[in-house]
């Protein structure tokens, strides 16, 4: 799909991907492009996250080697290290730069960095078997964000690691917790190694607390636009490049046509994101499409564009107090750093 300059409509697209399509793009997302280590500013008011990530640069292979014996000493025996690495920590800490981090820098011939929904998406289209063939042999997978929401996805992707893990591919993944709940990480680390108890012992659980990097400098609102500024603002991108326009309630329709993990292809091209008269969730199912296609968006680093409800305030409380509240704590996050950039 080549990009348009201007002003096009995201309900006009229908975007597909193969299976070989899907593989290709199981890289770190462009903001994580140039992830490193070295690049990882720990919060000195944190410990943990300076100590995370000297864990994962071992991890990935980059720490030093274990100290030799000398003459009269014998070296100290190191013990085996785990196969997988879990990141347990709150929004914006930065989990998915270290995660990126050790995809860019683990030295390996063959790697894989995606998101939970991506993973099982490529199950999905090119089934079970073919998926553990694709994979077998592979040095790394990354798995950010990984869910635990459905029992069916947890099952296959457990299944997935443990007959991956035989052939000698180490895991690194990730979760969220929401942030000032009680006994925030603690739960989000035993929920994770539960759900996945047939791999638990596989994974070294790695702590990161922190504040949201995106939250410590805005007063947590999303930019909502009066018609006016949203149309200069529109006009403007759209000189620039390619913006979208849509109504908020035409795109979510629109979402419950298009899978998820095409989701990315949707937004292929553009460079801000327009939404008019956004209005409060009545439909869970709705609202999770919607955040599925903001993890998109955010990855992207495309800016959004609004009138109506401010985006942060789009999912009622009983949806916030609901099991999937980890996910629309994460995408509120995000749809304000977005409206703001």
């Amino acid at each position: 799909m080549s990009a348009a300059v201007g002003v096009v409509h995201l309900v006009d697209r229908t975007p597909q991907l193969s299976g070989a399509e899907m593989v290709a793009a199981l890289v770190p997302p462009p903001q994580f492009t140039t992830a490193r280590f070295d690049t990882y500013r720990a919060d000195p008011a944190y410990p943990s996250q300076q100590e995370a990530k000297d864990l994962l640069v071992r991890f990935a292979g980059g720490g030093p080697a274990p100290a030799r014996g000398g003459l009269f000493r014998r070296a100290k025996r190191e013990p085996a290290p785990r196969p997988g690495v879990y990141l347990d920590g709150g929004f914006g800490v930065g989990k998915t730069h270290l995660l990126a981090a050790i995809y860019h820098d683990m030295p390996a011939r063959r790697k894989y960095f995606g998101s939970f929904i991506e993973y099982t998406a490529l199950v999905g289209a090119l089934g079970y078997k073919n998926t553990v063939e694709l994979f077998r042999g592979a040095d790394l997978l990354c798995i950010d964000e990984f869910e635990l929401d459905d029992p069916g996805d947890t099952m296959v992707m457990t299944r997935l690691l443990g007959e991956l893990v035989t052939g000698g591919t180490r895991f690194a993944a990730t979760s969220n917790t929401p942030p000032n709940a009680l006994g925030e990480g603690r739960f989000a680390a035993q929920d994770f190694l539960r759900e996945i108890h047939a791999m638990a012992e596989r994974f070294q659980t790695i702590r990161i607390d922190g504040t949201d990097y995106r939250q410590r400098a805005v007063d947590g609102h999303a930019v909502s636009l009066s018609t006016a500024e949203y149309d200069a603002a529109i006009g403007d991108a759209a000189a620039l490049g390619t913006a979208t326009d849509d109504r908020f309630e035409d795109l979510i329709a629109h979402l419950a046509r298009v899978h998820p993990s095409r989701y990315i292809r949707l937004i292929e091209g553009v460079d801000t994101v327009g939404l008019r008269d956004v209005d409060v969730f009545t439909d869970q199912s709705a609202a999770l499409r919607f955040v599925a296609f903001i993890d998109r968006v955010y990855d992207a680093q495309i800016p959004i564009r609004a009138t109506g409800v401010s985006l942060d305030g789009v999912f009622p409380e009983e949806m916030l107090s609901g099991g999937y509240r980890k996910k629309y704590l994460r995408a509120m996050s995000r749809l304000v750093a977005s409206t703001l950039a």
